[in-house]
């Protein structure tokens, strides 16, 4: 398949699908590489109001589920709350091939694809 670019609400719907699956997620941010694991349980929005910085995002995905951060000294760490977010803006590309998702925004790219735990 090649890669379609969707909208936030097939995004979110496709992503959904793979609720009760064992996903792994990468962001790449600045020269930052960061790898996280979870078993993702439910998907939720955020809208944060009244940001008065551009490091706060307008929206925020959240990616609920117990997982593990792979920390820099290579090991792993659970990760706090239970919860991932990924910071979303108006602007965001939302990408699927069939076998990941990737998540374009001006701060960073972030890959969700299905993994073995």
């Amino acid at each position: 398949m090649d890669k379609l670019f969707l909208s936030i609400e097939e995004f979110n719907e496709l992503l959904n699908q793979w609720k009760g699956q064992y996903i792994k997620v990468s962001k790449h941010e600045l020269e930052d590489l960061d790898e996280t694991l979870m078993d993702l349980e439910n998907v939720s929005y955020k809208k944060n109001d009244g940001t008065i910085d551009d490091y706060q995002s307008k929206y925020t995905m959240q990616l609920n589920g117990d997982g593990q951060i792979y920390t820099d000294n290579n090991q792993f760490r659970p990760l706090p709350q239970n919860q991932y977010d990924i910071p979303l803006e108006e602007d965001a590309l939302y990408e699927y091939d069939g076998n990941q998702f990737i998540i374009s925004t001006e701060r960073g790219i972030y890959k969700i694809e299905i993994t073995e735990e």
